[in-house]
């Protein structure tokens, strides 16, 4: 009986390990998640400067339209 205590006691230590290793990793994935998230906005904010830019220099620069001088 003896034995049999000491087996589900190392199970039950062994399983709060690999409860806990768990939980480390999904942190770490977590962070990795937030940090892809930002990298992604970043890269989106910097598209649309790109594209911002892109469209001004495209764009003819053609002098304002004047009214005609009244008489």
């Amino acid at each position: 009986m003896a034995a049999c205590d000491k087996a589900s006691e190392d199970k039950a230590q062994d399983a709060q390990e690999h409860r806990e290793q768990a939980q480390e990793k999904m942190s770490d994935a977590q962070d990795k998640m937030n940090d892809a998230a930002k990298e992604n906005a970043e890269a989106a904010k910097d598209q649309a400067e790109a594209e911002q830019k892109a469209a001004q220099e495209a764009a003819p620069a053609t002098p304002a339209p004047t009214e005609p001088a009244k008489q």
